[in-house]
This record gives C-alpha cells, sequence and structure tokens, in this order.
C-alpha cells in the first residue's frame, strides 16, 4: 500500500514539475518572440535616425542601435532556434506603428520624439531582460548577454534626451 501512494506522489511530482517546465519554456519563448521583434524595430529605428536625424549625436546612435539590434537579433534568433520555436520575421504592429508615427518628423523635432521614445524603450527592454536573465535556458542566457548593451544605449539616449 505504501509503495501505491509513494509512486502516486512521485508521478505527482513529476507532472507538477513537467507542467512548471512547460510554463517556463512558454516564457523563454514569449520573452524570444518580444526580444526579436524588438531588435527588428530597433534596426529600422535606428536606420530612420539616420535618414531622418538633425544632429550629428542622433545619427551617431541611429548607427550604433542598427549595428548592435541586427548583431543582438542573431543571438536572439539562435537562441530561439535552441527552443524550436519559429521566430518573429518582423516588428510588431505597435513598434510599425510608432515607427510610422516618428518617420513623418525631420530636424529637431525628430531628434527630440526619437531620443523621448529610445529612453522609454530601453527602460523597458532594461527590465525585461532582467527578468528573463533568471531562466536558465538559452533564453536566459541571451537576457544576460544583451543587458550591458541596452543600458549603454539607455545611458546614450539619455544623455540625447538631455541635449548632450
Amino acid at each position: 500500500m505504501n509503495s501505491i501512494h509513494l509512486s502516486l506522489g512521485t508521478a505527482i511530482l513529476m507532472a507538477i514539475s513537467i507542467a512548471s517546465a512547460s510554463a517556463k519554456d512558454k516564457q523563454s519563448e514569449t520573452f524570444l518572440k518580444k526580444a526579436i521583434e524588438g531588435n527588428f524595430a530597433e534596426v529600422s529605428m535606428g536606420d530612420l535616425a539616420q535618414q531622418n536625424g538633425q544632429s550629428d549625436a542622433v545619427k551617431s546612435y541611429g548607427r550604433m542601435l542598427s549595428t548592435d539590434h541586427a548583431a543582438a537579433n542573431q543571438k536572439a534568433l539562435d537562441a530561439a532556434k535552441g527552443l524550436g520555436m519559429n521566430p518573429p520575421t518582423g516588428p510588431n504592429a505597435k513598434q510599425k506603428a510608432d515607427y510610422d508615427k516618428i518617420s513623418k518628423l525631420s530636424g529637431a523635432g525628430f531628434d527630440k520624439m526619437f531620443a523621448t521614445h529610445m529612453v522609454a524603450d530601453h527602460q523597458k527592454d532594461i527590465a525585461e531582460y532582467k527578468k528573463a536573465s533568471k531562466s536558465k535556458d538559452a533564453a536566459g542566457e541571451y537576457a544576460s548577454g544583451q543587458l550591458d548593451t541596452l543600458q549603454k544605449h539607455l545611458d546614450a539616449a539619455k544623455s540625447l534626451k538631455a541635449g548632450n
């Protein structure tokens, strides 16, 4: 009788463990989907800054953004492949709408709106990446590896916003 209770208890623990692992996989997939969409959006925004920016600082920031997020996206796509997921192929609808809104601007108005958007965007990203970095899988590894770059982008965006 005890062995039946023991094996039933073991089966329940295994089921809970599997459900927990499945939930973690889902969280990792959700994070990577958002990260890949975000990287596509940042590359586009970086290209836009190089075209529509007035100041050399905004244009330079745009180059850094495009380069760094293109490299980050390759790593995110590799992590997604490692989890067996089908990654997105571009930014999400909100990111496209943000791009369209900002792309209508030029000169000093563009620079101001762009810097404001980059500060808010990178603050949000850092919070999401910190949370994801706690996962002990490919998504967590990817997130951990990007935090320094995202912080560098945030600091530079704050400097742009302040007019430095």
